[in-house]
């Protein structure tokens, strides 16, 4: 699995992160030949120029158009372009989600469905070619996951459509909000992070602290200097060599002591049936040495307010720590045998290509055993063989 790791020492944007990408090896030329189809009224060039800025070597790509663009665009029309263009089927999915991730927080902001937005600045052909370009060269160059650095988001005032706005931009700090990217301090008087950048950042998959074999990186530029620090994103690809898949996973935990078991399994079968990825107890001595139990619960980000809404309704507590995890995890497939008892799901993990693991669905072992008549473990066992 190929991971791009971006460390954010100037902030981010759409076309540092597409800097970063071209710099990796994503092909240039046919990227500028098909994201002309997009627009194709409207010309411009894909320029990435390799430059020397604070002692340190990389490439600057911007987006040239022979003249200003102030078109306003809709959800709708975004689509439209999209759709007709010669964009791969992978890149142009992708791109109308990165738009509809920047209509959600843009209607947000300004209390309206994502539809009714009307992109001003995003709307325009460079903002369209940084991210569709983005888009097909991430499918380009293999990548299948993000591991993000601390973005720092600058300080002061930028100017918008709408006039002027505070830093980070409202719909920058929306995404923010939405999808939990951290953010560092930093003294600098400009918008480093943008909505593009922002959104980009947001919309892939991610993992923390990736390892294996480095084998590519690159320092993409921005436009603007800086006061105090390099203008800078840095991309390094990472292979992994285990051939396992990676995702940052949610953990929640509480301390309960107040509490009956049956309460306690009660709280724990509702977070599972509310779409949890596992939870357990721990059997702990809290103070004043009184017996308890520390509940925990693994989830999705998008589940993190089902999840602690169901803890605090569920249980005791008074508060819930959390802390994000990166996790490896085998590739499953699900497959189906023939057993005296009927058909039974079987679950298989794959490492890479190699099927390492597979293991009977228990619900359906128990369905076949009470039909039939025969213990659990029998049905378990046939499956198995």
């Amino acid at each position: 699995m190929k991971i791009l790791r971006l460390d954010s020492v100037g902030g981010i944007s759409g076309d540092m992160m597409l800097g970063v990408l071209i710099g990796l090896g994503a092909d240039r030329g046919k990227l500028e030949k098909v994201l002309q189809t997009i627009v194709p009224e409207e010309a411009f060039s894909l320029v990435c120029e390799k430059v020397c800025l604070n002692g340190l070597t990389g490439v600057r790509a911007s987006v040239k158009i022979p003249r200003e663009s102030h078109c306003h665009r809709a959800l709708k029309d975004i689509e439209i372009l999209l759709d007709r263009s010669r964009l791969p089927e992978a890149a142009k999915v992708d791109s109308l989600a990165v738009f509809r991730l920047l209509a959600e927080a843009e209607g947000a902001v300004h209390g309206m469905a994502p539809e009714e937005v009307m992109f001003h600045e995003v709307g325009a052909l460079d903002s369209i070619v940084d991210i569709a370009g983005c888009c097909m060269a991430w499918h380009e160059l293999g990548l299948e996951k993000l591991a993000l650095s601390g973005l720092p988001t600058g300080s002061g005032v930028v100017r918008t459509a709408h006039g002027l706005m505070p830093v980070p931009a409202p719909a920058t700090a929306e995404i923010f909000t939405r999808h939990g990217l951290m953010t560092l301090p930093d003294d600098e008087p400009f918008e480093l992070v943008t909505p593009t950048g922002a959104a980009l950042a947001a919309f892939w998959p991610k993992v923390e602290n990736p390892f294996g074999k480095v084998c590519g990186t690159v320092n993409a530029f921005g436009q603007r200097e800086l006061l105090s620090r390099p203008n800078l994103l840095r991309g390094m690809i990472y292979e992994t060599e285990n051939g396992a898949d990676q995702d940052r996973v949610l953990l929640l935990e509480c301390n309960l002591d107040d509490m009956t078991g049956e309460l306690v399994a009660h709280a724990a079968g509702k977070l599972m049936q509310s779409g949890a990825l596992d939870v357990w107890t721990t059997p702990v001595f809290m103070k004043k040495q009184r017996p308890g139990v520390i509940l925990s619960c693994l989830c999705r980000e998008e589940d993190r307010g089902a999840m602690l809404e169901m803890i605090f309704r569920e249980t005791a507590t008074f508060g819930v720590r959390e802390q994000w995890i990166a996790r490896s995890i085998l590739r499953r497939e699900f497959s189906t045998v023939e057993t005296p008892y009927g058909p039974i799901r079987i679950k298989e993990g794959f490492l890479g290509q190699d099927k390492v693991t597979s293991t009977p669905e228990w619900e359906d072992c128990r369905l076949a055993a009470e039909k039939a008549g025969v213990s659990a473990k029998e049905v378990y066992r046939a499956a198995q063989k």
